[in-house]
């Protein structure tokens, strides 16, 4: 959720049950909803919050999304609560997933810019492919990667810990991963969340963002990489996510 302290904006609501508890505690009128893709755990939640919007609900113009939705193609842009957002295709983990990017021109700057990338960038990983291929994905990264490195990466799931483990073992060697790991465990212990990320951390951490450093290579090789080149290197790293335990 976003907000001002009078209207707010929510970034894929799958539930809409925390949606309504915050409004209704901090006394907030729902403005706005931003889709990514059209997963139900990203949409569950849209059609029981209609009754308490007062304005659209923001999705991409390529997938199958409770209706009526305002629809956006890459490079449109949208004002939310005073901000201005880039709409980014970012295809991959579904085939019209887009990413929402504050904008450069935007001229707030009390903060860092925001970006909402649903379930194509995780902090320390990246979505799985369920729709596109691998070089749709890792072009999709490498766009994100591009963006600001103190742009704020919220991400949409709380897999950061899990997501670590498996950088610990494809760039065992990285140090900042292994700061950024015992800094993130002690935030959920805590009951803290990891996120927002930043783009400039991700570069540092994340292994699908980092396709080209030596150890994340050989490591690629090792599991059964069918080349050096970065898009081989990524595919053998988001196969080899898929079955780590």
């Amino acid at each position: 959720m976003l907000h001002d302290g009078t209207s707010a904006a929510v970034v894929d609501p799958g539930d809409a049950g925390p949606v309504l508890e915050a409004l209704d505690r901090l006394g907030l009128e729902l403005r706005a909803i931003l889709v990514t893709h059209h997963h139900a755990d990203h949409v569950g939640g849209v059609d029981e919050l209609r009754p308490r919007l007062r304005g659209p609900v923001f999705g991409p113009v390529g997938e199958d999304l409770p209706e009526p939705v305002q629809r956006l193609a890459d490079g449109e842009q949208i004002e939310v609560l005073g901000l201005r957002f880039e709409v980014l295709d970012v295809p991959g983990h579904t085939a019209g997933h887009i990413a929402y990017a504050q904008a450069s021109t935007d001229t707030d700057a009390a903060a860092a810019p925001l970006l909402f990338c649903g379930d194509t960038l995780f902090s320390a990983g990246c979505g799985r492919l369920f729709e596109g291929t691998p070089a749709q994905m890792a072009a999709s990264l490498a766009r994100l990667a591009a963006l600001p490195e103190d742009t704020q990466v919220c991400c949409t799931h709380e897999y950061t810990l899990s997501n670590l483990r498996f950088a610990a073992a494809v760039e065992p060697g990285n140090a900042r991963r292994a700061d950024y790991a015992a800094q993130c465990a002690t935030a959920r212990a805590a009951g803290r969340p990891t996120l927002p990320s930043s783009i400039g951390l991700e570069r540092q951490v994340n292994p699908f963002l980092r396709c080209t450093e030596p150890e994340v290579v050989a490591s690629a090789r090792a599991e059964g990489a069918s080349g050096s080149d970065p898009l081989a290197v990524f595919t053998a790293l988001r196969e080899w996510k898929n079955r780590f335990r």
